[in-house]
């Protein structure tokens, strides 16, 4: 099965799909049989769970970066920083690798460990 994001104003996705391989056997070829059945003035772009094209599965609010040819997902905090290669947000200092839980505190911009 192919998935598609239709987007709206912005590049941002409002909605992803699934088209059959027998009709999608093209980006292009899905994206017509989509807009026969959406309106000639929609805007679609495939996307792939498993990320070989456009470097994320789309999601709802995702934005397509038309430059870097990517979905990407909604800024989760104001100092989290775009990764180039993955185009997915990393906080500013790396998450400790332990068996602890952690939250990420955007006011001291510090890992702080879950109290349970």
């Amino acid at each position: 099965m192919a998935h598609f994001a239709k987007l709206r104003i912005g590049n941002i996705v409002e909605q992803v799909v699934v088209v059959s391989n027998d009709i999608a056997t093209t980006e292009q070829a899905g994206i017509e049989f989509l807009k026969s059945l959406y309106g000639e003035n929609t805007n679609w772009k495939q996307t792939s769970y498993n990320h070989n094209i456009r470097k994320n599965f789309a999601g709802i609010d995702y934005k397509y970066d038309e430059t870097r040819d990517a979905f990407i997902p909604i800024k989760p905090c104001t100092s989290w920083i775009l990764n180039e290669d993955t185009c997915r947000w990393e906080a500013p200092v790396d998450r400790p690798q332990d068996n602890n839980k952690y939250f990420w505190n955007e006011s001291t911009l510090t890992w702080d460990i879950v109290e349970v």
